[in-house]
């Protein structure tokens, strides 16, 4: 067939149509098929993750947002132990990370030295779930958000009580009820004590009736002193290794969170749990965006899915922290799960905030300090682990050349005693 060339013209814009055509339906469905990442970093054992039937958190927020948006995300999950370990982590430059859960102390480091966002509350609306004492968003007069007044650059998580863990089986009831307890000899190699520094020198501070937020260095240095004192009966400084310890028996008594007592209570009911007399820590965590974020909506549609019912229960239940959310500490339901667990746990993770018992604890939560007396903590605290983990290896290996120059001398000896026979 002879084509005329008004025929070719007519044939190549079709084509051209059709290729066009073809390019815009390949690069919608690439759109729709791309996945945007993002980057969340908490504290271990701290969301519901799936397993034995719960909610996998993390993955209901990316189907939610799919079908909420019909974007595809991808939460890309990582953990940390210490606010101070993810405080190096963030810091370096290294990895950009979308969303963190700090402790109150360092969110209101993290403000100071300018490193989170300010929350656009237009994207979280579920802001109102808060409980009035935690929302300073929504509440002038809250009282608990002494490190970031507003809400400006944080949403409550969860907040809980420093507390003693113990095994009835190994402590005496008559010695427990103080801090005291993990200054007693009778249980020397037993105690295990915080890896990190802002804990353990809580402990000591809280015992013997010191400022955990004093300006005074000889006021850190009577704490130290305590924990120099205590150093020769630890058997190690823990954070995340504590389940293990306490959970298997292999040691008595540990300075830990309320809400991990009764993960641990699980796996072995002989432990129990007390707020010592002189006090303790209360803290709040809570999610911000640090300044390194790169999809600030997608995260702050993130907090505002883990303030919504279904999330926040399940990640209550899974943690047994104590909730800010109204949702949660609200159902019934979950009363009676915590309760189910271990009597009376419900009251103890709520002792304090919710008035849920009569006995009065005094809790004060840590303060950010100045960067002077961040770096003269952290030197007494690489003093006294330094102390704790050379020395030791020290006579180790005293007594390590010392058996080898005894052998080699006997052996020698002999072989030359030996040899003289011949």
């Amino acid at each position: 067939m002879k084509m005329t060339l008004k025929s070719i013209i007519s044939l190549s814009i079709c084509l051209l149509i059709l290729c066009l055509s073809l390019s815009s339906l390949a690069a919608c469905s690439a759109e729709s098929n791309k996945v945007t990442k993002l980057y969340v970093y908490n504290w271990g054992e701290y969301i519901s993750d799936g397993l034995d039937g719960t909610l996998d958190s993390n993955k209901a927020f990316e189907e939610w947002y799919y079908e909420e948006y019909g974007e595809r995300i991808e939460v890309v999950y990582s953990t940390f132990s210490s606010n101070e370990d993810m405080y190096a982590k963030i810091t370096t430059g290294a990895v950009s990370y979308d969303v963190i859960v700090p402790s109150d102390y360092m969110i209101e480091r993290l403000i100071k030295e300018e490193r989170l966002l300010s929350l656009d509350y237009e994207n979280i609306p579920n802001i109102v779930n808060i409980d009035d004492k935690f929302n300073g968003h929504t509440n002038p007069n809250a009282e608990y958000d002494y490190y970031d007044e507003g809400n400006i650059y944080s949403v409550p998580y969860f907040y809980g009580m420093i507390g003693i863990i113990y095994n009835t089986e190994m402590v005496d009831e008559a010695d427990i009820g103080s801090w005291n307890l993990m200054w007693n000899e009778k249980y020397a190699g037993n105690i295990l004590q915080f890896n990190n520094p802002r804990d353990a020198f809580g402990t000591a501070q809280y015992f013997h009736g010191l400022d955990v937020n004093s300006e005074d260095e000889a006021e850190w240095r009577k704490a130290l002193g305590y924990l120099h004192d205590q150093k020769d009966i630890v058997q190690g400084y823990v954070m995340d290794e504590i389940f293990n310890k306490m959970q298997s028996g292999s040691a008595a008594i540990a300075a830990y969170y309320a809400g991990d007592f009764l993960t641990m209570y699980e796996v072995n009911d002989a432990l129990e749990f007390y707020y010592p007399k002189e006090g303790t820590n209360l803290y709040v965590d809570a999610m911000c965006i640090p300044d390194t974020c790169q999809n600030k909506l997608a995260a702050e549609r993130y907090i505002n899915f883990m303030l919504s019912e279904e999330a926040a229960i399940a990640n209550a239940e899974y943690t047994y922290y104590a909730s800010p959310n109204k949702l949660v500490y609200g159902n019934s339901e979950y009363k009676d799960t915590m309760d189910e667990i271990k009597e009376g746990a419900y009251e103890m993770i709520y002792t304090l905030v919710l008035n849920e018992s009569d006995v009065e604890i005094d809790a004060k939560p840590y303060k950010n300090l100045s960067g002077k007396q961040l770096a003269m903590i952290n030197t007494l605290w690489e003093e006294l682990k330094s102390d704790i983990d050379v020395s030791p290896a020290i006579y180790i290996i005293c007594a390590v050349i010392v058996a080898t120059l005894v052998f080699f001398g006997v052996f020698f000896g002999v072989r030359k005693k030996i040899r003289n026979n011949y």
